[in-house]
């Protein structure tokens, strides 16, 4: 009888174990949003992290007209240097909880014509954005969006042309 009891509680122990270490891998877990604006002639793309724990980015993916791309400077016919961005590429970038990673930010000037700023909606339009990652558990996060939500205002005769 003591040797079945103590079978039973050594299998007690060791789901409670199991319990524990699920319970622990849930409470650290990243949530990944990927949150777009355009107002006030400012545009951005950004990839928040809303869950508990940090996201190990590995990998942005943009995919145009069917090809992938691995920097949003190829997607964009933008000046690089007129907009901001992140590239990762051959390293790992670490977003905390209640942060986030700016994938894409343009501020215009109030000098700037709505013909150039909706120039840069249909380029942003075209794109879909996956976001590729880890938890600390090695868990892998995929989380896509399609960008044509910049499109929203735009004629749509002129975001075909595009």
């Amino acid at each position: 009888m003591a040797l079945a009891l103590s079978i039973v509680a050594l299998l007690a122990t060791f789901y409670q174990l199991y319990l524990q270490r699920v319970h622990n891998e849930k409470s650290v877990k990243p949530l990944i949003q990927i949150d777009l604006t355009d107002q006030n002639g400012l545009l951005y793309v950004h990839m928040q992290n809303n869950g508990l724990g940090p996201v190990i980015l590995e990998k942005l993916v943009f995919t145009k007209d069917g090809k992938i791309y691995t920097d949003i400077t190829q997607c964009v016919e933008l000046n690089p240097k007129e907009y901001q961005r992140v590239t990762i590429s051959g390293s790992v970038k670490v977003v905390p909880p209640g942060e986030y990673l700016e994938v894409f930010s343009k501020q215009f000037g109030e000098d700037i014509s709505v013909s150039v700023i909706d120039d840069v909606r249909h380029q942003l339009a075209d794109l879909k954005l996956t976001v590729i990652g880890r938890d600390i558990y090695d868990h892998k996060i995929t989380t896509e969006r399609d960008l044509s939500w910049f499109a929203r205002h735009l004629p749509k005769e002129s975001h075909n042309m595009v």
